[in-house]
This record gives C-alpha cells, sequence and structure tokens, in this order.
C-alpha cells in the first residue's frame, strides 16, 4: 500500500521581498503565505539590505519594486543576478511595463507584475519564474521580439530607450516635481552629479533646457504615455 504524499521543507520556496513600503509587504506576505508551498523568509526596504538578506537568507525568489531609496529595483536585479544566476526574480512595480518590463528582463529578472493587477496574477509569475520561464503582460514579450528584430538586435532608437536605468529614474523624479537637491538626496548623489545626468538626459532627448525637460518628464509620470500628454505649467524648480 503506498503511504500519501506529505509536503516536505524541500517543497517549499523561500521567497524575499523587497519594497520600500513595509505595509505593502506586510500584506503581500499574508497574501503569498496562503500558498503552502511558498513562505516568506525575509523582507527588505533598500538594496543593501535585500543583498544582505541574500547573502543570509538565499531564497528561491525575489519580488522587487522598482522605486527604492538608493539603488533602485533595477540595480538590484542585476546585483542578484551577478551572484546567482538561478534565482528566480519578480519584478512588482507601479511603473509602465511597457517601458520597464524590457529593461528588467535585460537586468536579469524572469517576471514583470504591475501593482494595479490583480493579487493572482502575481501568485501565477511566482510560479511560472519558479518553473524557470518568463512571465509578463500580454504582448510584452512579442513587442521586445520584434524591436530586436526589426533593429537587428540594438535597442530601439527612442529618446526614453536611450537613456540609462538611472537616467530614466531621475528623469521620472524630475517629473513628479522634486527640486535637484531633493532627488539627489533620494538617489544618494551629489547635486553636482545629479546635474551631470540632468545634462545628458537634456542631450540624449534633444531638449533646449531645463523647462522643456521637466514639460516632457511631467507628462510622462502624470499621463503614462509622454507622446500624447497635454503640456502641464512649468515649475521653477529646475
Amino acid at each position: 500500500m503506498n503511504k500519501p504524499k506529505t509536503k516536505t521543507t524541500s517543497n517549499i520556496k523561500k521567497i524575499l521581498l523587497v519594497d520600500d513600503h513595509p505595509m505593502l509587504r506586510q500584506g503581500l506576505q499574508q497574501y503569498l503565505q496562503e500558498d503552502t508551498s511558498l513562505s516568506i523568509c525575509g523582507q527588505a526596504g533598500t538594496a543593501a539590505e535585500a543583498l544582505q538578506l541574500f547573502d543570509t537568507l538565499k531564497p528561491d525568489l525575489l519580488v522587487v519594486d522598482i522605486g527604492l531609496p538608493g539603488r533602485d529595483g533595477l540595480d538590484l536585479v542585476r546585483d542578484i543576478r551577478a551572484r546567482d544566476t538561478k534565482c528566480g526574480i519578480v519584478v512588482f512595480s507601479m511603473f509602465d511595463e511597457d517601458i520597464y518590463a524590457e529593461r528588467a528582463l535585460r537586468a536579469g529578472a524572469q517576471g514583470y507584475v504591475m501593482k494595479h493587477e490583480s493579487p493572482l496574477k502575481l501568485i501565477q509569475a511566482i510560479r511560472t519564474v519558479l518553473k524557470g520561464e518568463l512571465y509578463t503582460g500580454d504582448g510584452v514579450l512579442q513587442r521586445v521580439l520584434r524591436r530586436t528584430l526589426e533593429n537587428h538586435g540594438q535597442p530601439a532608437p527612442t529618446p526614453l530607450a536611450a537613456l540609462s536605468n538611472r537616467e530614466l529614474e531621475i528623469f521620472r523624479l524630475i517629473g513628479t516635481g522634486l527640486s535637484r537637491s531633493d532627488i539627489a538626496a533620494q538617489l544618494h548623489l551629489s547635486v553636482k552629479t545629479f546635474e551631470a545626468h540632468r545634462a545628458r538626459i537634456r542631450q540624449k532627448m534633444g531638449l533646449k533646457n531645463a523647462a522643456e525637460l521637466f514639460i516632457k518628464a511631467s507628462r510622462y509620470v502624470h499621463d503614462g504615455n509622454h507622446a500624447t500628454a497635454t503640456a502641464l505649467p512649468v515649475s521653477g524648480k529646475f
């Protein structure tokens, strides 16, 4: 007579949650642990904390937000991938997947889920990535493949595509209306370094001055589609 199969600790996958909002992490932990095959082994609010916990806890998968203070989530994805080529990484973000999903995949993530999606989507993404497969929203992989074929493997020649991950993060923060000193402090940069990044962003995007940059960034942040948003009033902060 065969004995019934029992779930062993080796079947349970350890998940590390990385997000700078403690209440969101707690909510995710309560929800994800309803799946008895998953165990939340730790939580982190910054990339530095996440790397320390990763080395100690050896999780099977990380759920990572992009908008972390200091080094952002895409930097963390690259750092984790440099340490471990097998660990699963799902990016769970409020940022538009049309812009960020491809960057996340290029950095080494295997999944991308937006925070407005049903929590079931995150569970599905985690399960998919733990099986060694990719998970993104409908159409993302097709767009990536099409751009790759059309450009012979080179990134699409658009202004936003030309920005580095750090430059895109600064561009987004400019659009929120933060002052240069606030942005520099949030990203742990000197104001001089911030201004150097800002100058490169303007050059890459073909913008004449800081006012044009602010308008472009504000459209991107407030409308979610920088190409079609209406002009917003210019602040004197930049």
